[in-house]
C-alpha cells in the first residue's frame, strides 16, 4: 500500500520511493497518533478462552525478496512476492519447503492475488496485480501450473481506442495514453460475486472495471479518489468501498440501468473518519461490517446506517462508524476476516485476532515472531462443525512480512 503523498503528474516516481520505504522496514512507514474522537469498542468483558501457536514457517528460496499477496485456493495457497514471482504453496504437507510451482511475470511486485473459479466449465482463472501498471491473467490447471492468458488492458483494447482522440487522456504535461491503462501501480483487486466484473484500483487515483469474460475495460472513474488508491472490497449487492491515501473511503454503486446516470458506477457516499491514509478495507462475513485500517493505528468499525431513509428500498452502501479497535502501536497494513473473527496486521511486526459480539470487541491473541512489518494476512476455517460436540473451533491464519517469512499460525476459540 502506499502511504504518501501521490503526485498524478509524475506516476513513476511514487512507485519507486513507496518500494524504497516498504524495504527499509516499519521505521519508515508512517504512524500518526491514533484517533481520539472515535469511541473505543475493545472490551475485557468476553470469553478469552482460546489458544494460538505458529504451526510452521515458509521460506522462499529468494531471501531478498518478501511476499506482498497472498490468497488461499483449495489445498494451495498463493503467493505474489516483490521480485514478481507468483508461486504455489502445498499447505497439506509439512515441508517448510513445499513450494510447488512458480512463474515470474512483469517487473516490481505482484500486489494483489484474486482468484475466480467457474463451476459450470470447471475453470479457474488467477488475476495479478502488479507494479508495472498491468494486470495479468492466468489459467490454473489441475497440478497448478500457469498458463497466461492476457495482459491487461489487452492488445485489442488498446487498438480500438487509441485512433478516437476523446479516448485519450492526459497523464503528464507531454504523454496521453487511453483510459484503459493504468499509469501507476496497480494495488488492489477484487470481483464481483457473481465473477463478471473485476475491479482494479492504482495509485493513479482509478477505478477501473474489466469483464471476466473477454477481458475488455468497460469503465474507468477518473480522480476517483485524491490520492493513491489502495484497497477496494465488493458485496454481494454490488456495492463497492474503496480506500485511499487521502483518508477517505468512498461507496460506489452500479446504476447502469438507471438512465439519469451516464456514467455506470457513481459515488453513494464517502466516509470520512480515519486521520491518516487509509491501507486496508475487509468486509464481515455477512458483510454488515465494514472495516479499514489506516496509517492512525486505529481499525474503523463501520455498520449500516440504521437512520437512514426506511422509505428508500435501494440499499446503496451507507455506513456509519460505531467505533475503534486500539491496540497495535504502528500503522495498520493488512486486515482479513473468517468465520467472526477479524485479523489485523500492522506494522508493529504482530498480528491481533479480534472477536465481536455484537458491538463488544476482544483481541484473543496478539502473534508474535515475525521480524518485520506485517505485509498481507488471509486465513480459513479449519474446523467449525455446529454438530460437532467440540466446543472448539479452529481456524489457520497465514502472515507474510517484511522479513521475507511466511508464518502459518493455528487459532482455537470458543464456539459460539
Amino acid at each position: 500500500m502506499k502511504i504518501m503523498d501521490y503526485h498524478y503528474d509524475t506516476p513513476s516516481s511514487s512507485s519507486h520511493s513507496n518500494h524504497s520505504l516498504q524495504l527499509a522496514g516499519s521505521t519508515s512507514l508512517s504512524s500518526q497518533r491514533s484517533l481520539l474522537s472515535v469511541p473505543s469498542l475493545n472490551s475485557h468483558n468476553l470469553n478469552h478462552l482460546h489458544t494460538s501457536h505458529l504451526i510452521t514457517t515458509l521460506k522462499s528460496h529468494n531471501t531478498s525478496s518478501y511476499t506482498s499477496s497472498l490468497t488461499l485456493f483449495g489445498k494451495f495457497l498463493l503467493t505474489g512476492s516483490s521480485d514478481r514471482e507468483i508461486t504455489t504453496w502445498n499447505i497439506t504437507t509439512s515441508d517448510e519447503q513445499n513450494s510447488t510451482n512458480k512463474v515470474v511475470a512483469g517487473k516490481g511486485a505482484v500486489k494483489s492475488l484474486v482468484i475466480q473459479s467457474n463451476i459450470h466449465t470447471n475453470t479457474n482463472t488467477l488475476f495479478s496485480a502488479h507494479q508495472d501498471h498491468k494486470i495479468r491473467v492466468w489459467k490454473l490447471t489441475n497440478d497448478q501450473k500457469y498458463t497466461h492468458l492476457a495482459t491487461l488492458p489487452t492488445l485489442g483494447d488498446r487498438a480500438s481506442k487509441i485512433l478516437i482522440p476523446k479516448n485519450h487522456v492526459q497523464i503528464r504535461r507531454h504523454k496521453k495514453c487511453t483510459w484503459v491503462h493504468h499509469v501507476d501501480t496497480v494495488s488492489s483487486l477484487a470481483l464481483s460475486k457473481d465473477g463478471t466484473l473485476l475491479y482494479s484500483v492504482s495509485w493513479d487515483r482509478t477505478i477501473k472495471i474489466w469483464r471476466t469474460k473477454d477481458f475488455t475495460c468497460l469503465e474507468s472513474i477518473t480522480n476517483a479518489h485524491d490520492d493513491a488508491i489502495n484497497a477496494v472490497v465488493v458485496s454481494y449487492d454490488g456495492v463497492v468501498y474503496s480506500g485511499s491515501a487521502d483518508k477517505r473511503i468512498k461507496v460506489w454503486k452500479n446504476l447502469q440501468h438507471d438512465e439519469k446516470h451516464k456514467q455506470k458506477h457513481c459515488l453513494v457516499d464517502t466516509l470520512e473518519k480515519h486521520n491518516s491514509g487509509i491501507n486496508a478495507l475487509v468486509l464481515s462475513s455477512d458483510e454488515s461490517v465494514l472495516y479499514s485500517g489506516a496509517c492512525d493505528r486505529s481499525i474503523l468499525v463501520w455498520e449500516k446506517d440504521d437512520d437512514a431513509d426506511a422509505d428508500d428500498d435501494d440499499d446503496d452502501g451507507k455506513m456509519v462508524v460505531v467505533g475503534a479497535l486500539r491496540g497495535h502501536t504502528n500503522s495498520i497494513l493488512c486486515l482479513a476476516v473468517v468465520w467472526d473473527l477479524l485479523c489485523s496486521g500492522s506494522a508493529d511486526k504482530t498480528i491481533r485476532i479480534w472477536r465481536g459480539v455484537g458491538r463488544d470487541y476482544c483481541c484473543l491473541s496478539v502473534l508474535e515472531g515475525h521480524q518485520g512489518s506485517i505485509k498481507c494476512l488471509t486465513a480459513v476455517v479449519e474446523n467449525c462443525d455446529d454438530n460437532s460436540e467440540s466446543e472448539e473451533a479452529s481456524f489457520l491464519v497465514y502472515s507474510s512480512s517484511l522479513d521475507c517469512d511466511i508464518k502459518v499460525w493455528q487459532i482455537f476459540v470458543p464456539a459460539m
